[in-house]
């Protein structure tokens, strides 16, 4: 079964890396059969300053808004 490597962001608690975990885990289940004591998934936290897109730093852009509503 696969080995999952979720890069993200420093900053999310235990609790969402473990919900994440189950739910990467049973759609690995669902998609490609055998059980989930064969998924592994393994976290690394990035701090934005290590981390860019377009050629510019996380850790330079603007922090983004949460959505209206």
């Amino acid at each position: 079964m696969p080995t999952l490597r979720v890069e993200l962001f420093e900053g999310r608690t235990a609790e969402q890396k473990a919900a994440l975990a189950r739910e990467l885990t049973a759609a690995c289940v669902k998609v490609l059969g055998g059980s989930a004591d064969g998924v592994d998934v393994l976290f690394f936290d990035i701090a934005r300053s290590n981390w860019a897109t377009g050629g510019t730093l996380w850790s330079e852009k603007a922090p983004a808004k949460p959505p209206a509503g």
